[in-house]
């Protein structure tokens, strides 16, 4: 079973967008968009559904809670921080492009990391590509193709690691990549999420990202 108690979900539907705390994920939480059963977790984020605050796509996506539900915000040199997660992408919008993990910054609307993955129809296959802000107030992230040939409904697994000296590594499908990151990074408020954040917004009730995770743990292990 996935430990669903240091998560809130968000859900693309109402204005603005729902969000599912902590104690009622924990409980059981399911509808369209979102089901825990089975051990799995399921992701499902149509094109056409609303979108949260400053964002243009549609997203079902956990972000990282405290077990009573308040938000978790982090500081990288506090601890040594990771997310693992295996699981499959089953569905893309048009565009091919669904973000599957990040690492977000609070109060700001770039993320520090977001790793995404982006299918070709011409192979039938994707790349598992991470988008990194080396600093925060870059405008454009570095694009790094992490892994290729990666199927739908393919499981693969991924790790992204911020070590409390700055070096960050993120690796997926067995390749990997690290690099530090600028020490401006030190003092903002940062926190971990998963799920399907479909980056397309037109289109049919159909089209849409839909991820399905097997395995996703949190650790923040202290020096």
């Amino acid at each position: 079973m996935i430990d669903l108690a240091t998560w809130n979900l968000s859900v693309p539907v109402g204005s603005p967008p729902a969000t599912i705390d902590t104690p009622r994920l924990v409980n059981g939480f399911k509808d369209q968009y979102f089901n825990s059963e089975n051990g799995t977790l399921f992701f499902w984020a149509p094109v056409t559904g609303s979108k949260t605050e400053n964002a243009i796509y549609p997203r079902t996506e956990l972000r990282e809670t405290y077990s009573n539900g308040t938000l978790h915000n982090w500081t990288y040199p506090s601890a040594d921080n990771l997310l693992r997660a295996t699981l499959a992408v089953n569905q893309v919008p048009s565009s091919g492009k669904v973000v599957i993990g990040q690492i977000h910054a609070y109060g700001s609307t770039k993320p520090l990391v977001k790793v995404e993955y982006q299918y070709k129809s011409s192979t039938n296959r994707g790349n598992i590509v991470a988008k990194v802000r080396i600093r925060p107030d870059d405008d454009e992230g570095r694009v790094i193709i992490i892994a290729e040939n990666v199927a739908l409904n393919r499981q693969f697994s991924y790790l992204i690691h911020l070590s409390p000296g700055g070096a960050l590594g993120i690796a997926a499908a067995g390749s990997h990549w690290d690099s530090p990151i600028s020490k401006t990074w030190r003092d903002k408020p940062l926190y971990f999420k998963a799920g399907v954040y479909t980056q397309d917004n037109t289109g049919y009730t159909s089209e849409g990202g839909k991820v399905t995770f097997y395995k996703l743990d949190i650790d923040h292990n202290k020096t």
